[in-house]
């Protein structure tokens, strides 16, 4: 639990987050409630089925599938004529810092969809789970963690 913000980092304690401070797109409940919850169904935060690898694959899914969407330039169920279109998921084997996480990796019809966030041929994720989990435990949403991804 080391690597959760404390609440002083999150706006709590007393001060109120200014704008452009990191601290303002902060979400400490979502951080508490989910640690919450893997206590209450006993879930350990790291190990074989941990939050953190549970975390790791969501986060890592919702991102592949939004970059397909990007790719096909259309939402899921949505019918578009462009003549490609999801065909299913492949799946992944990944080791990261938080242990190996099975993904399933969508892919398009065509062949032409190449993940940006995990790449074809990648087999281990560096230093990319911390990032990930501390933006999506600050409340960042899949779109805007991508975006802060590109830019750094």
């Amino acid at each position: 639990m080391s690597d959760l913000p404390d609440t002083e980092a999150v706006g709590r304690g007393g001060r109120e987050p200014e704008a452009g401070d990191p601290a303002a797109i902060v979400d400490a409940a979502l951080a508490e409630e989910l640690v919450a919850r893997a206590r209450e169904q006993g879930v350990e935060l790291l190990g074989e089925n941990g939050l953190l690898r549970q975390m790791t694959r969501a986060v890592l899914e919702r991102g592949l599938a939004e970059e397909l969407t990007e790719h096909l330039g259309y939402e899921p169920h949505e019918r578009a004529g462009t003549g490609n279109s999801r065909n299913g998921t492949t799946p992944k084997r990944l080791r990261t810092e938080a242990g190996t996480v099975d993904l399933a990796v969508p892919r398009d019809r065509v062949g032409s969809f190449e993940p940006q966030l995990v790449r074809k041929g990648q087999r281990r994720l560096d230093g990319l789970d911390r990032i990930v989990i501390g933006l999506y435990a600050r409340g960042m949403t899949v779109r805007d963690i991508r975006a802060h991804l590109a830019e750094i």
